[in-house]
């Protein structure tokens, strides 16, 4: 069984057996939490001169309801669309792994290099996350890639409805 830092870099690096020992250790929900946090300190720190404190804190929780909602939004399309098999544990597992690659989102504080290290982080996140779903609801390629198009669909619909409805809760309040 390999450690923290060896399921990181097995999973940045596309590694199947890295995502195929994750998806199946329980006991790595945790894991996968430390690499969701990681991630976004990285970000928030990447991002801090564009934030400040409380939009880094904000960055930071985000990506733990993001993790989860996007985990539960994978498994169920996953699932009831592809026939896959997974549970929650397995998707959030495996995507937490994916998002190993996101610590290189702390460059994003370098002008000029940042911008480009987040860009190639994101790209590379989507690619890791793609083998994540694969690999959790134990499937082809081809579907893994539909389940990520139609999730992220999914998540720019809540988006627009979430952002509808905080932004009339906000207008209401004033």
């Amino acid at each position: 069984m390999a450690g923290f830092t060896e399921r990181m870099i097995g999973a940045a690096t596309l590694d199947v057996g890295t995502y195929e020992e994750v998806e199946h250790d329980q006991s790595a929900t945790g894991q996968a939490a430390g690499v969701v946090a990681l991630v976004a300190i990285a970000g928030a720190i990447g991002s801090y001169g564009t934030g400040g404190l409380y939009g880094s804190v904000g960055q930071v929780v985000y990506a733990f309801i993001a993790w989860a909602v996007w985990a539960a939004i994978t498994l169920l399309i996953g699932t009831k669309v592809f026939g896959g098999t997974a549970d929650m544990g397995e998707m959030l597992r495996t995507l937490g792994f994916a998002q190993s690659v996101g610590v290189i989102k702390v460059l994003g504080i370098i002008p000029i290099l940042g911008w480009i290290a987040s860009l190639a982080a994101g790209l590379w996140m989507l690619v890791c996350g793609v083998v994540a779903i694969r690999q959790a609801l134990d499937f082809t390629t081809g579907k893994a890639v539909g389940t990520v198009l139609l999730g992220w669909l999914v998540m720019m619909v809540l988006g627009v409805l979430l952002g509808g409805f905080v932004g009339g809760m906000t207008g209401a309040l004033s």
